[in-house]
């Protein structure tokens, strides 16, 4: 089955103008200015001059929930198709926080296969906050061989709830990430949750600076937590590495604006991510900081952030799009995802003139369609 989207403003996310784009199965075959002679083949979509982008990336997202800090009744429920549609999110890195207990990594697997099932791209990482890896086989390396969804591991530093990892650990952990990455042709990232002790990123600097691992399978997260931290993220990001900003929790600052104060001390879009933590667990609290209750993380503030961009006039479309296409992409080495080209994964976005979001292609398959979302999970019917 071929599909045919005529009259796309394109942006791969680099600008390239008018342009048609022709979709066969999940993969895209062809982009031209004019590809009319496919027409009578094809099922055609007139994309009526919109921006057309590549899908969505949210490469931290608690798919199966989190939380739990204030008991049972304060764990965070699965996230649904339809949300992840309505937001653009077309490819999702699911994975555990504190909790390794009630969260089972094989049902984080399974999540992410059902999500598969249901039309979007799920992958997974191994690990949670603690020292002991939680894996579906018998370690870090054999996951990542052997389970075609992982594609890391996740482990936390600073932060009263993790392990207190030593470099030695980490580099243990590292080399069982490396290692089984490159023997599935994957890129492979520790993925680092970073809590608010004063050590930062200390760890990882001495990983990078006195053991020489490689930077890029060093993936810190929530780096926007503080300023303090957010400085020590530009040092990192300067050094070559990847930082990961979080748009739904655990920020000092709107996350666009810190964006903003990174470009300006001169770090390169191509280095900087937003997830959103999305389903994660936050406390509602009063003015004095009373508990009140639990609420979820959203995970609909990524487009959200890069819109806040464009509209601040300071960053173009083409450069804003990256941290949520072409930057995690790299990040997580998924080299089909994150652009539009000839042979990439056929996941699009529709983009009116107010940058608001009308129709969302997954792999092929018309998702989204006039602002309505089209296709829905299994028990969303």
């Amino acid at each position: 089955m071929l599909t045919l989207i005529k009259n796309a403003d394109l942006y791969a996310p680099k600008h390239l103008g008018k342009n048609d784009i022709l979709i066969a199965g999940e993969k895209v075959i062809a982009i031209d200015s004019n590809l009319n002679r496919f027409e009578n083949d094809a099922k055609v979509i007139d994309a009526k001059s919109k921006m057309v982008t590549p899908g969505f990336i949210d490469q931290h997202i608690h798919i199966t929930g989190a939380g739990g800090k204030h008991g049972f009744a304060s764990m965070t429920p699965e996230v649904s198709l339809s949300d992840l549609i309505k937001c653009g999110t077309t490819t999702v890195v699911g994975l555990s926080g504190t909790d390794g207990t009630t969260r089972d990594i094989r049902s984080l697997y399974a999540k992410a296969r059902a999500l598969e099932q249901e039309g979007i791209t799920a992958y997974l990482l191994c690990g949670y906050y603690g020292i002991d890896s939680l894996t579906i086989t018998e370690s870090i390396q054999s996951d990542m061989v052997f389970i075609d969804q992982v594609v890391g591991c996740k482990i936390a530093i600073s932060d009263i709830r993790s392990s207190y990892p030593t470099a030695l650990e980490l580099l243990r952990k590292l080399r069982e990430v490396r290692v089984g990455g490159f023997t599935a042709n994957k890129k492979g990232i520790l993925h680092v949750h970073l809590g608010n002790l004063d050590s930062g990123m200390d760890i990882l600097f001495e990983l990078v600076n006195h053991y020489k691992f490689p930077i890029q399978h060093i993936s810190p997260t929530h780096v926007g937590r503080s300023k303090k931290l957010f400085d020590q993220a530009i040092a990192f990001a300067k050094a070559g590495g990847s930082i990961d900003i979080t748009t739904g929790a655990s920020q000092y600052t709107e996350p666009h604006k810190s964006v903003l104060y990174a470009l300006e001390e001169g770090v390169s879009m191509d280095l900087m991510t937003f997830s959103s933590d999305g389903h994660a667990g936050l406390t509602r609290s009063d003015e004095n900081g009373n508990y009140l209750g639990d609420k979820i993380a959203p995970f609909n503030t990524n487009f959200e952030q890069v819109v806040k961009l464009i509209q601040t006039g300071k960053v173009t479309a083409e450069e804003a799009l990256k941290l949520i296409t072409s930057s995690p992409a790299k990040n997580l080495g998924l080299e089909l995802k994150g652009h539009l080209a000839v042979g990439s994964d056929a996941d699009l976005c529709f983009l009116d003139d107010n940058l608001k979001l009308t129709d969302v292609f997954a792999r092929g398959k018309q998702m989204m369609k006039d602002n309505e979302v089209i296709i829905k999970g299994n028990f969303e019917q």
